[in-house]
């Protein structure tokens, strides 16, 4: 699998995550902003975004366009 298809797969998996947690419980904007260590959604909004950075970053790369 190429390295677009795994950041892909893991971006799948974080908002599948997410949204189960969100039916199960509820999401508060405090939590999904600056969640608590230890709290499911800490960091979740950090790492998703750079991992969809990454993605865009590599797509550009591959038309050789630019952001």
């Amino acid at each position: 699998m190429s390295e677009k298809q795994e950041l892909i797969k893991k971006m799948m998996e974080m908002q599948k995550k997410f949204i189960d947690f969100e039916h199960e419980k509820g999401v508060e904007m405090e939590d999904y902003f600056v969640g608590e260590e230890g709290h499911p959604l800490h960091n979740f909004r950090q790492e998703y975004n750079e991992l969809a950075i990454k993605l865009v970053d590599m797509a550009h790369a591959e038309k050789g366009s630019h952001r």
